[in-house]
């Protein structure tokens, strides 16, 4: 008889799986940016200095009339692949996420990563056959319907709710977020070299092989996190219900309006992380600091490795402190460094900023275990779907504010869209240490702990 076939091991791991996913977006979206940069700006005969250019340095470049035009038109394209990307896969990932409740968590992970490689298989061709940049738009509608890269997240997030208990909950999705860090920064740092060395092509073939890879981890190595997995229909109204009943179900009404509340926080805090993320390298391209290629990549390194430093700290600090003070910590952190780059005009005081930033990422992950933890175990997919069209929702609140904020600013001071993300980073601060002062206080019941559900424990 034949030997049977060897197979990887069955690993409760679902990081190398997030890692790849993350690898391949950190380098799709920086790079399809600047593709349709140079191809639409070669369609109009433009021929100036690139995407990257110093802009208010002195070279003049940002009064070309053509210049505006081609920067209108990528900006106009990226609207709407981001836009067509984001309402179907709103739709598709409250889909997935609570039917994943069911039956299990690999199906939604191995669907988004095949969804997030035929995407960039399509990118492929238009770059090999020069066809029309509307194509991007059909790839990012095609991985939108198989969940795309947010159904990866909310999987991802809801497979170590399921495979931790409360008190590692929180350390686990801080490693979660550790790789989201790693990944990014190689990205970043890598994909702009190698795009300058060999062209998009060969960068885009690496973002279809770290797709297919994820797909290949979730399909063939990752166990099963459901512990009861059972047949469950996929086109039916009961997912997108599972999800608002999240919020509106009467049953436990503190918890659901903890959940409310702690969303909240969540919404603000990545609004900001995304928001003052889009505009550092615009900031340290002008004057005063007029940073160039180099500079702007040890900013980025910088800001990504916030990642590892926050996950070190949050693990250091839950020995002595409870995580709603680790939370607050993170978000001082985070109000600190945002204040000292506001500020900044030379390049030790921005690098100050990076460095005060080292513990900005820390109240994430203890919200989202918090958020976990105030709902079964039946009801993870369906948070996590929920959590991730929430951070859908906060890029594109981010894009249109802040980049809206910083041009109408310019002319009083450079720094204050990063003061503003500050200023909002208050309220999530206060709403996290207002529920941790009414759970303490066994006076109001209606937020005591005896009334949380049953898989708080």
């Amino acid at each position: 008889p034949l030997p049977p076939a060897r197979r990887c091991p069955p690993l409760r791991a679902a990081e190398p799986l997030l890692f790849l996913a993350t690898l391949a977006l950190g380098l799709q979206g920086p790079l399809a940016t600047q593709y349709l940069w140079e191809r639409l700006g070669a369609e109009r005969g433009y021929s100036g200095p690139n995407a990257s250019s110093p802009a208010g340095c002195g070279n003049g470049s940002a009064a070309d009339p053509l210049r505006q035009e081609v920067e209108v038109l990528v900006s106009h394209w990226n609207l709407c692949i981001n836009l067509g990307g984001f309402f179907v896969g709103l739709f598709s990932v409250t889909l997935f996420g609570p039917w994943s409740d069911s039956v299990g968590r690999r199906p939604a992970l191995v669907l988004p990563a095949v969804g997030m490689a035929l995407q960039a298989a399509i990118y492929l061709l238009v770059m090999y056959l020069q066809l029309h940049v509307a194509y991007f738009l059909l790839g990012r509608v095609l991985s939108g319907l198989m969940g795309d890269y947010n159904l990866i997240l909310a999987s991802c997030f809801a497979y170590v709710a399921d495979t931790s208990d409360k008190h590692t909950r929180t350390f686990r999705v801080a490693v979660l977020e550790a790789c989201l860090g790693i990944a990014g920064m190689l990205a970043s740092i890598g994909g702009g070299q190698w795009r300058k060395a060999q062209g998009y092509i060969n960068p885009f073939w690496l973002v279809l092989a770290a797709s297919l890879a994820a797909a290949l981890y979730a399909a063939f190595c990752l166990q099963e996190s459901v512990k009861q997995q059972k047949p469950a229909k996929l086109f039916t109204l009961s997912h997108y219900k599972a999800v608002c009943r999240l919020y509106t179900a009467p049953e436990h009404l503190s918890s659901r309006r903890k959940l409310t509340l702690y969303s909240l926080a969540f919404f603000l805090l990545v609004t900001v992380h995304f928001g003052t993320k889009d505009l550092f390298v615009l900031y340290e391209l002008g004057s005063p600091l007029c940073w160039a290629a180099d500079l702007i990549g040890y900013g980025s390194a910088a800001s990504y490795l916030a990642y590892l430093s926050s996950l070190g700290g949050l693990r250091l600090l839950q020995l002595c402190l409870e995580d709603t003070w680790v939370a607050e910590i993170g978000l001082l952190s985070n109000v600190s460094g945002l204040v000292v780059i506001s500020l900044a005009t030379t390049t030790p005081l921005m690098f100050t900023g990076y460095g005060i930033l080292f513990l900005s990422m820390a109240a994430t992950p203890v919200i989202r275990a918090k958020l976990s933890k105030l709902v079964g175990e039946a009801e993870q997919g369906a948070l996590f779907a929920s959590v991730a069209c929430v951070e859908g929702l906060c890029s594109l609140v981010a894009t249109g504010v802040f980049n809206s904020l910083y041009p109408a600013t310019l002319h009083f001071m450079r720094g204050f869209p990063f003061l503003f993300g500050a200023t909002v980073l208050l309220i999530p601060a206060a709403i996290i240490g207002w529920i941790e002062i009414w759970d303490s206080d066994p006076d109001y019941s209606h937020f005591s702990d005896a009334s949380l559900s049953p898989a708080d424990g």
